[in-house]
């Protein structure tokens, strides 16, 4: 089933998740429900927060990026009660251009850590600590400032957010087109 996006100024955006219990009630569903309305809005991550729900779940799809990324061809996962553990601040930062779902034509260049260590738990509820680097470093940094109550704006210089201002209260009056349900 494809769920409405949530758009910046819903406030469980800015709310911190909680973690999930394994057994919590039709994960597997929602995790499925949660695919569908990323392939669907043409995304390639999708945190619980952007659909309403305040829990610590995100999914990921970087099979687009494989022209790109050969790494990355049939990369579709779920991280359950992901969090990033620690930087490696010895690594490069690299400045890409981000969107977001929640916040539709936005578009930014935000400053990153390449490499990071992040726990969770997969869709086989298997544990993970791992590090992870590159293109997926920085979605899954994306992501999980979504779980911890921040966007990708957020990262920007207080100049940078002076400029988007009247974007921002666009989205704030409904006033924003895209072709994926919302929830305003």
């Amino acid at each position: 089933m494809i769920l409405p996006i949530y758009i910046y100024g819903q406030p469980v955006l800015r709310k911190e998740a909680q973690d999930i219990p394994l057994d919590y009630p039709g994960l597997q569903e929602l995790i499925q429900n949660m695919l569908e309305t990323m392939d669907a809005s043409d995304g390639i991550g999708l945190a619980a927060p952007q659909i309403g729900l305040d829990i610590r779940l995100l999914v990921i799809d970087l099979n687009a990026l494989s022209d790109t990324y050969p790494v990355y061809a049939g990369f579709r996962r779920a991280f359950i009660n992901a969090h990033i553990v620690e930087v490696d601040e010895s690594s490069e930062k690299e400045t890409l251009e981000e969107g977001c779902l929640s916040l539709p034509g936005i578009h930014e260049r935000v400053t990153r850590h390449t490499r990071i260590r992040v726990q969770y738990v997969d869709e086989a509820f298997q544990t993970h600590d791992e590090w992870v680097e590159g293109y997926l470093a920085r979605v899954l940094q994306h992501e999980i400032d979504h779980l911890d109550g921040r966007l990708f704006i957020d990262h920007l210089s207080p100049f940078r957010r002076q400029i988007l201002r009247n974007k921002l209260k666009a989205l704030l009056q409904g006033r924003f087109q895209c072709r994926y349900r919302t929830k305003k």
